[in-house]
């Protein structure tokens, strides 16, 4: 039987969406962007450029395809009611309802959820209205902060006392960017890694964990970004995790979804390995982007079979992975994060990713070519049995890119990974 799908998003997280969604043959896959990714225009029956959030157009859409069931990218559509919308329409959509979706899409109502249920892994943490209140607040807390912005920020809106920011400059942000909310947290010391999750009628089916890499620059150095690229291993855990770490980190998942009771679709745990065990730094309602490119690419159980056992009332099906590790690079415009070169007409090299994956990431394809826009262009990812072979095969991948775009070359490299080793190490005593 032929499932006709939707897919609602337009970046590297959708177009690795898209590509497992059509590994199984009785998929026809119909997409709708606010930009043309050509690699997932490449794979879907139909096309329909679109906002992320207008839910009534992309419910238009759907009912015009006969969809069958849809999975969604995005948080902001999320955000938006458009699973809400499409679950209304009779199309069960792998994502979570808006109210679920808080989870992600409100930071203040997630960390009084947790603290609320009981949720393990609650770093200490306060929620502020009054901009005053909470520079008041940083200045007279004993120890560093972060800042977090309760709404999305794409990212890019966590500011960290002793570490990116001085307490001065935090207070000086926040007055600046006038929140209506904020809250405070504990600065969490560690490694951070993240687990994602498939989930559907009360099932919490995990997938192996990912290290990204938010710094712009190589050696983690400048500002925060989407993330410029990321890396998992042949087994669950990394390299300087250990299982029961990687079970820790579950099991918060596992009690997240208990206290949800209704969830469906993807919850994304970002974690700390801090010398006091696992903490949550957030979670996200979605498949990360870039770690969907990590996660899907191993995925053996077909991922159509999880999102319609969901819409069935079935078990989920226990997922079987292809024991490789993973290591991808994004190719982004010249300026990211802080001013990208957006517009600017790029070429792309299909022919030159050698064993490396390719994904369209956030690029229009134009009737005269290939443009960027103001996030990331594309991403390629080397799958193979180690770590150390995956980075080689990624970073031989990256000559497909020409020129105006930049590449965070450390991304899996052997003695970055090996400092986060020490690094856990040197937490732990060892």
């Amino acid at each position: 039987m032929t499932e006709t799908a939707l897919l609602v998003g337009g970046g590297g997280r959708e177009h690795a969406i898209a590509r497992a969604l059509t590994a199984s043959p009785d998929c026809e896959l119909y997409a709708c962007a606010s930009n043309r990714n050509p690699g997932i225009a490449s794979l879907s029956a139909g096309f329909r450029q679109v906002s992320e959030t207008a839910a009534d157009d992309i419910v238009a859409y759907a009912t015009e395809v006969g969809a069958d069931v849809a999975v969604i990218g995005p948080e902001s559509a999320l955000e938006a009611g458009v699973a809400d919308a499409l679950d209304d329409a009779g199309v069960y959509t792998f994502g979570p309802q808006a109210e679920d979706a808080r989870i992600e899409t409100d930071k203040a109502f997630q960390r009084e959820f947790m603290a609320e249920e009981g949720i393990p892994g609650c770093p200490d943490f306060s929620v502020f209205e009054d901009t005053e209140a909470a520079c008041e607040y940083i200045d007279e807390y004993d120890g560093d902060l972060a800042v977090k912005p309760a709404g999305l920020t794409g990212g890019k809106g966590v500011k960290v006392t002793g570490d990116q920011v001085t307490k001065a400059e935090a207070k000086e942000y926040l007055r600046e960017s006038d929140y209506e909310e904020v809250v405070l947290e504990e600065r969490l010391v560690g490694e951070e890694f993240t687990v994602q999750a498939f989930v559907a009628n009360g099932d919490v089916r995990p997938t192996p964990a990912v290290q990204d890499h938010k710094r712009a620059y190589e050696g983690d150095e400048g500002p925060n970004t989407g993330g410029m690229g990321s890396y998992s291993d042949s087994v669950a855990e990394l390299p300087f995790m250990t299982f029961e770490d990687y079970t820790e980190a579950v099991e918060v998942l596992e009690a997240t979804v208990d206290a949800l009771d209704d969830y469906k679709g993807v919850l994304y745990g970002q974690f700390m390995l801090t010398a006091d065990g696992v903490k949550v730094i957030e979670f996200n309602a979605r498949f990360g982007d870039p770690e969907a490119m990590n996660t899907l690419p191993v995925l053996e159980t077909p991922f159509l079979d999880v999102v319609t056992a969901g819409r069935d009332g079935e078990s989920l099906p226990e997922l079987e992975f292809a024991g490789k590790a993973t290591v991808c690079k994004y190719a982004v415009p010249d300026g990211y994060p802080t001013d990208p070169d957006d517009g600017a007409q790029i070429e792309v090299d299909e022919e030159n990713v050698g064993d490396a994956l390719l994904f369209y990431a956030s690029v229009d394809a134009r009737d005269d070519g290939l443009y960027t826009t103001t996030s990331r262009s594309f991403a390629v990812v080397g799958v193979e049995d180690t770590i150390a072979e995956a980075e080689k095969a990624a970073e031989a991948g990256l000559s497909a890119a020409g020129e105006g775009l930049r590449i965070r070359h450390d991304i899996g490299k052997p003695d970055l990974v090996q400092r986060r080793i020490d690094h856990v190490n040197e937490l732990r005593g060892e």
